[in-house]
């Protein structure tokens, strides 16, 4: 448990850091998120920006963060279609053929990880190939999916990027490589080797990059059935922040698996002193305290709590899983209530 002199930064040597939701939002830095992400370079400490968004390079990616004011190099992001090659590069020998879906991202993750990317059109040409690597890409047509369940249906290894169904657009929700993959599924009737998050390919491969240790690697993430669902499969330590998909409500009703072990509105928790609660539980209450803030949820359901907003926000996600879990509280609407008001009161004092 981490105590109140205590700053994230100074209990890890590293951190893999999600992108869109917690560094950026369409074409604006998240408000924080480049000061805080320099403070934890200057004190020591590596941080790798992993997506599951195979269709960029890691080039394009750096460029974008670096317009935002970030200093990183291409070397500093991990994509997934990095991961997917990574694994094939594994299992095959050095210069396989390996049919590339997806954006410009696939196709070089695969030179760079020492095979050989082949296109839709050279396959239908005739071209055979070991292996099939499906990422994301605007590009992407029937003709790629077609040779792709072409490719598998005569033995080719599959390996998918990512399967996130839906990918956020600025006209709003489009379909994304997952709801790709499937349809390839549905031509093949098997599924995919999937690198990205929620599975622990795109993790492993990013401490790997930083050179330390599970143990010592923090993920930082806003999505709770990736960010936070990977880390926990990885077996590394991670920081929910509440810039982007998920809020407290999502928190306090997930499972454990998807559960992170740190809560905050936004990247200062990383450099800020962060204290975990302290949670008691008996028959009539549950009871949860962080420095000087306390959270009371009752069996009746009733909630109280007091203290400084960001401090009361972590207790009363303490106590709400115990209370849950012990079912000691069953009524998700009133306990969705409760998450949306802490939620609220904490936020509006990290804007003050």
């Amino acid at each position: 448990m981490t105590d109140v002199s205590s700053r994230l930064l100074n209990l890890y040597r590293g951190i893999v850091c999600d992108l869109d939701g917690v560094v950026y939002r369409g074409p604006q830095a998240v408000p924080h998120a480049v000061e805080t992400l320099a403070t934890v370079r200057r004190a020591g400490l590596g941080v790798v920006y992993a997506t599951n968004n195979a269709s960029r390079t890691p080039l394009e990616v750096a460029d974008q963060l670096r317009s935002l004011g970030l200093i990183l190099e291409p070397a500093d992001v991990v994509t997934s279609a990095q991961a997917g090659a990574s694994h094939l590069a594994q299992i095959l020998t050095p210069g396989s053929p390996v049919l590339a879906i997806g954006g410009a991202g696939v196709a070089q993750a695969l030179t760079s990880a020492g095979l050989c990317a082949v296109n839709s059109a050279d396959a239908a040409g005739g071209r055979k190939v070991a292996a099939v690597l499906q990422g994301y890409g605007r590009e992407v047509n029937w003709a790629d999916l077609a040779e792709a369940a072409y490719a598998i249906a005569e033995g080719a290894i599959w390996v998918a990027s990512n399967t996130d169904l839906t990918i956020p657009t600025a006209r709003g929700i489009a379909p994304g490589n997952g709801s790709l993959v499937g349809a390839v599924r549905q031509a093949v009737a098997i599924d995919p080797f999937v690198v990205g998050k929620p599975q622990t390919a795109l993790y492993e491969l990013s401490a790997s990059v930083l050179g330390g240790a599970l143990a010592d690697t923090l993920a930082v993430g806003d999505r709770l059935d990736t960010d936070i669902e990977g880390a926990n499969k990885t077996g590394i330590d991670s920081l929910f922040v509440l810039t982007g998909v998920n809020d407290i409500a999502d928190v306090v009703m997930a499972p454990t698996l998807l559960r992170p072990r740190y809560i905050a509105s936004d990247l200062r928790a990383l450099s800020n002193p962060y204290e975990e609660p302290a949670v008691q539980c008996d028959r009539s209450q549950v009871t949860a305290r962080c420095t000087d803030a306390e959270v009371v949820i009752a069996a009746d359901g009733t909630m109280t709590a007091s203290g400084e907003p960001e401090a009361a926000m972590r207790a009363f996600v303490s106590a709400a899983w115990k209370a849950r879990d012990t079912g000691l509280l069953a009524d998700e609407k009133e306990v969705r209530h409760q998450a949306d008001a802490v939620q609220i009161a904490a936020q509006r004092a990290a804007q003050d």
